[in-house]
């Protein structure tokens, strides 16, 4: 049975949620179509095109993603203390990239003048707007609802695009937040769509090595801040070349069917999350399969578990033997 979104996004927790949709339809209707041998492809690009857009809308970063042929990979990052620093004017111009908004709010907008009952109406309106601009589930239902109209349109039907509701993972450490990236940025590899993670289109991995090179970090995505120190920028902890080293050496043990060893001298950031090679290659190949809802330590999961009034989280067997060290 689904369980309500209450249950699953706890930002007392973690900020970091992983999120998939899957199509309703034909299994690689967004890639080619073994039936009509038509190649829907582009719709890849629809995906990540409005992903990126609502990111820069939304007060919410993407860590990373990965757009298939019959599902979508992203991992989230809410930032609800940058939602509540967002004036009144900004509130209403964001929300207004995206939908129409009220009569009041759009007489604002204009610069119209407003009655002190105006004001006081408006001002309720912009707090559930806020509350919005920082909800995983607004961004994922726009998202959605956007390529199920675009799909439908070229297909000249109606009808369900996606698998009814996204599911959500939360990533309750450090851990689970670089596996489920890398699992992700892994993806075209472990369906042997890809040979390696530059190549890889429609990933985060592949956007964040092209950057790279040039000496850069992605604008649109969520930036890797270095290693732990005082006073650091906002980011994911980690240095991006580690990252992009760590990812290239798994793709290679992944694309080779063997599990291969990593040496914790090559892959510093293995050794500071206390992981060895068998315990990051189940993160990085299984990550589905063993969690559910929520994915950390046992200790996280259990934190979990107390906050969002669950019995039972699935998961934590798995979590003393791959996460016992993180």
């Amino acid at each position: 049975m689904p369980q309500p979104r209450k249950n699953q996004i706890s930002l007392i927790d973690t900020p970091y949620y992983h999120c998939v949709s899957r199509c309703v339809r034909r299994s690689f209707l967004c890639g080619i179509d073994k039936f009509t041998g038509n190649s829907y492809e582009h719709r890849r690009g629809w995906v990540e095109e409005r992903l990126l857009f609502l990111a820069s809308v939304f007060a919410i970063d993407i860590c990373a993603y990965a757009v298939m042929a019959n599902h979508t990979h992203v991992v989230l990052c809410v930032d609800k203390e940058l939602a509540e620093s967002w004036s009144m004017k900004e509130v209403i111009f964001r929300w207004q990239q995206l939908y129409q908004g009220t009569l009041l709010s759009q007489k604002f907008h204009r610069g119209d003048k407003l009655s002190r009952d105006e004001w006081l109406s408006l001002e309720d309106t912009v707090e559930v707007y806020r509350q919005r601009l920082y909800d995983i589930s607004w961004l994922m239902s726009n998202l959605n609802e956007h390529i199920a109209r675009e799909a439908n349109k070229e297909d000249d039907c109606t009808g369900r695009f996606w698998e009814g509701r996204f599911k959500s993972q939360a990533l309750l450490d450090e851990t689970a937040v670089l596996a489920c990236m890398a699992y992700m940025d892994l993806n075209p590899i472990r369906a042997k769509m890809e040979s390696a993670p530059e190549t890889s289109k429609y990933t985060s991995i592949q956007s964040r090595i092209h950057s790279l090179i040039k000496g850069e970090q992605p604008k649109t995505l969520m930036r890797f801040a270095g290693n732990h120190r005082q006073n650091m920028s906002k980011g994911i902890v980690y240095s991006l070349i580690d990252y992009c080293e760590l990812v290239d050496s798994t793709g290679r043990c992944i694309r080779e069917g063997k599990a291969s060893y990593i040496d914790h001298h090559l892959s510093p950031i293995l050794a500071k999350l206390g992981l060895n090679s068998e315990q990051w290659l189940t993160l990085t190949t299984e990550f589905e399969k063993h969690f559910n809802i929520a994915v950390g330590s046992e200790h996280m999961l259990q934190q979990f578990k107390n906050h969002t009034d669950h019995q039972r989280i699935r998961g934590m067997a798995k979590a003393r033997a791959l996460l016992q060290n993180a």
